[in-house]
């Protein structure tokens, strides 16, 4: 049996809070490498990072969060716009945005199991992918 869940969260408002920013980077070899070397050489830490493609083939898309009060999220959003790749920075904490989580879990079930797993399915509105059945052999 194969799920997916999805969680939504909200950002608390503390004084150093999460902060999501979006970057449009050119779709050239290390420019991935070029941006997580600045965090990593200013001691900041990512706590989660994508890329994506968008509907230009030649830029992607990246979302990271990252941790810090109002200032430190400032100067990562300037050295980031110093680099050559980055096209766009744009730090989506004081925007309305809908953040999700997403996991993909594989659960290994019996028949006296199941039900109970397909409660804890909807309780966490998650969605099932598939649902076989292991043969004896």
């Amino acid at each position: 049996m194969t799920m997916i869940a999805e969680k939504e969260t909200e950002t608390i408002d503390v004084q150093s809070r999460k902060h999501t920013i979006s970057l449009l980077v050119e779709n050239k070899f290390g420019a991935f490498n070029r941006i997580a070397g600045l965090f990593s050489a200013k001691g900041y830490n990512i706590d989660s990072l994508t890329v994506g493609p968008t509907e230009d083939d030649s830029v992607s898309r990246m979302t990271i969060v990252t941790r810090g009060d109002d200032n430190i999220i400032e100067q990562i959003t300037k050295q980031l716009n110093k680099l050559i790749d980055t096209l766009k920075v744009t730090d989506l904490t004081y925007e309305s945005f809908v953040e999700r989580d997403l996991a993909l879990i594989k659960v290994q079930t019996t028949a006296e199991t199941r039900p109970e797993i397909m409660q804890i399915v909807e309780i966490f509105r998650a969605k099932l992918l598939t649902s076989a059945r292991k043969r004896r052999r």
